[in-house]
């Protein structure tokens, strides 16, 4: 770990930013001006506030979220329900309703809030086909930010200027691995894409995801336009090495989903992660993402069967609750602060050693931890504890 003596720590507030700052043409410059900075930690409670917000982006939000949970397993769900449609008349219905709903939350979103949104951001077109770097901008995530009051803190280190002014330019854009926890049900706090690609150095950032993901229809086609790729070791490699762009994975998986409400961390044989860091020589960033495992209420079976299967399977197969106990529904309007630590300096070893692997998946889980103890009360969890498995 490097400079464990810091004690300033700054923080941008996403849901404060201007809308017009919101855009890929805006220098960071502009950003950092409106972050503000502590000595040693934020006071009490201040990173767990969740103000209220425009009556139309939290209806939108409400929608959006929604029919984005829906389409992750409309593929699933659909060749099941048809079927069951052929065996009896309750399976019929039970079709016929899921498309009624699948097809209401589609059409609010696509003719009534995409027109408004586009034009309220200045946007030309909702996605292109080739800009990866402008699509991170979409209105949606924008709207995420607002809906979750979503917060990025992070140390001295990691402060664009102060990297700039110690490591010099070229230093200051090499690629990093933003490698976050927890999953929860959905790791919303990540979606501040534009964060990861321009606020510590202007390197694109592909988070990864489950590779059955990005064979998903629809849904499959907007995660590749944002960047995702993925969670392999060849395409991570790949990315920090011959693309030289940033990499974020959420790296306790999809076992991190079943400990809701829950601040345990499945990252102790999660290492082939640090191997790759050793090999591209990249630097690790640990980041604790507060509030992801209160944002839906998981369903977790007493005997473990499902979260065994989803990990096996590699795709979530538990039910979850949202705002309103709405099923597969949008989140609880929980605060999400997305708190990021010292980063783990990787020396360039081209065929690293077990016992080098093991060195620095140990600073990285230190990173963890003391990223979690140092903002924890400022989140207003004092009385909570990290714990990894």
């Amino acid at each position: 770990m490097t400079d464990k003596k810091s004690k300033k720590y700054y923080k941008l507030n996403l849901a404060d930013l201007p809308d017009d700052l919101f855009d890929k043409s805006v220098p960071v410059s502009k950003w950092l001006d409106l972050a503000t900075c502590v000595e040693d930690k934020f006071p009490p409670n201040s990173l767990n506030k969740v103000p209220p917000i425009d009556r139309q982006v939290e209806i939108e939000r409400t929608v959006g979220i929604a029919l984005y949970m829906l389409g992750n397993v409309l593929p699933f769900a659909l060749p099941m329900l048809m079927f069951a449609a052929l065996l009896s008349d309750i399976g019929y219905l039970c079709l016929k309703c899921f498309l009624v709903y699948f097809g209401t939350l589609f059409c609010i979103n696509k003719y009534y809030f995409l027109p408004i949104f586009v034009k309220k951001y200045k946007r030309k077109k909702y996605l292109s086909d080739t800009d990866y770097a402008d699509n991170q901008y979409l209105y949606t995530e924008r709207n995420n930010q607002k809906y979750m009051n979503s917060q990025f803190v992070w140390p001295e280190s990691l402060h664009r200027p102060l990297m700039e002014e110690k490591m010099g330019k070229n230093q200051l854009h090499q690629p990093m691995i933003f490698c976050a926890i927890p999953h929860g049900a959905a790791p919303l706090g990540i979606t501040a894409y534009p964060i990861w690609s321009k606020l510590f150095n202007n390197r694109l950032c592909h988070w990864t995801c489950a590779p059955v993901v990005l064979k998903l229809p629809i849904i499959s086609t907007y995660m590749r336009q944002v960047g995702y790729i993925p969670a392999k070791a060849r395409h991570i490699l790949d990315t920090l090495t011959k693309k030289e762009d940033n990499i974020g994975i959420i790296l306790d998986g999809i076992a991190g989903m079943f400990q809701s409400h829950n601040e345990i961390a499945h990252v102790q044989a999660r290492k082939g992660i640090v191997k790759i860091a050793l090999r591209a020589g990249a630097p690790i960033v640990p980041v604790y993402g507060f509030g992801h495992t209160s944002l839906w209420k998981v369903v977790v079976d007493p005997f473990g069967i499902l979260e065994n299967l989803s990990v096996k399977m590699d795709v979530a197969l538990t039910p979850f609750f949202g705002r309103f106990n709405w099923f597969l529904g949008p989140p609880q309007r929980v605060a999400i602060a997305m708190c990021l630590g010292e980063p783990v300096r990787c020396p360039k070893i081209a065929e690293p050693t077990q016992a080098d692997i093991d060195k620095y998946h140990q600073q990285l889980l230190d990173g963890y931890l003391e990223v979690f103890e140092k903002h924890k009360e400022a989140y207003g969890w004092g009385d909570k504890e990290l714990q990894f498995v």
